[in-house]
């Protein structure tokens, strides 16, 4: 599960790349859309592999 789940995020990130750089022609007006959406993907995937299972064990563990 992991492994498809981090290529996904990967591919989506790389193919962005480009374009959160602001190559080519109306690179102002996509940059920042660009950018976002590539911190919202890592922010995302670290928050579904990472935070919420210690979150869920930490408090699975108390009971």
């Amino acid at each position: 599960r992991l492994r498809p789940i981090l290529m996904t995020t990967a591919t989506t990130v790389l193919g962005l790349l480009p374009m959160s750089l602001g190559l080519g022609d109306g690179a102002e007006i996509r940059t920042p859309m660009a950018i976002t959406v590539v911190a919202g993907l890592i922010s995302s995937t670290l928050l579904t592999l990472v935070i919420i299972p210690t979150v869920y064990s930490l408090l699975d563990r108390s009971k």
